[in-house]
């Protein structure tokens, strides 16, 4: 029996953005089932309350999002024992390491090239636009195994808002939830206690200038022109998220049937 969490948000000291996506309704008047899907940031820095809290959810899965790299600079998840952790990267480890090392440790006059003028943006579009065009393969799998055994699951990336943001919308999509109530949750990961923690180094002795603070701002927020570049990669190569589902990830109506019975009130 999967764990009735309450409607109140908890607030975790090691774990950002954690939250039940339960109550979001579907265009045919459902409704996301409490306790059976959630989404948080990454779980390394989870503290023993944290992970008392997540243990009590009763979760089967919990999906790791992050590359190599993300989990070298951040550590692996706190254990949580008898839950299944499926490690599926969203990115390349390669890919962007020089990028966010620049991001970590660079000065004003460093990042003013690598961020300004709409670049950061610009940079966050085109990664949601390439994750749904090259990543068919994993949230398939994803969706898989939501509808097989994996419930109640937990999605995270590094900060649980791009890679896990992704992940979530999709599979919200595949059960028929609103486009809207889609987008109202990605863009809670915006608010300030959720957003993740960048710790800059480098020679600077102040690596947050107003001027560094606003070129990395894109980076961390959670716009919805990103998210609407998915949903726009998604139209433009499949012609609708049907198209997308069953062309593009191989689900056929059977699978979305099992996933809405383990995920739909």
């Amino acid at each position: 029996m999967t764990q009735q969490v309450p409607s109140t948000e908890p607030q975790l000291a090691g774990v950002r953005n954690f939250r039940d996506v339960g109550g979001m309704p579907t265009t045919d008047g459902r409704k996301v089932r409490n306790g059976v899907l959630f989404r948080s940031g990454h779980l390394a820095s989870a503290t023993a309350e944290d992970a008392a809290f997540l243990a009590s959810l009763n979760l089967h899965t919990v999906f790791d999002f992050r590359n190599d790299a993300d989990r070298r600079l951040e550590g692996p998840d706190v254990t949580l024992p008898g839950v299944r952790e499926v490690r599926l990267p969203l990115s390349d480890p390669a890919d962007g390491a020089e990028f966010w090392k620049r991001v970590r440790r660079g000065g004003v006059d460093e990042l003013r090239p690598l961020l300004g003028d709409g670049r950061a943006e610009q940079r966050m579009i085109a990664s949601y636009r390439a994750t749904i065009l090259t990543r068919t393969d994993e949230h398939s799998r994803v969706l898989r195994s939501l509808a097989e055994d994996s419930v109640p699951a937990l999605m995270h990336c590094s900060a649980g808002k791009d890679r896990a943001g992704l992940s979530i919308a999709i599979t919200l999509l595949a059960v028929g939830v609103e486009r809207d109530a889609v987008t109202e949750d990605y863009l809670k990961s915006g608010a300030k206690h959720r957003r993740y923690k960048l710790h800059r180094g480098g020679e600077s002795s102040d690596p947050y200038t107003p001027e560094i603070t606003e070129l990395l701002s894109p980076l961390f927020d959670a716009r919805q022109e990103y998210l609407g570049a998915a949903f726009e990669t998604i139209e433009e190569t499949w012609g609708g998220v049907d198209a997308y589902l069953t062309e593009g990830l191989g689900v056929t109506p059977e699978l979305r049937a099992r996933l809405r019975e383990r995920l739909l009130d």
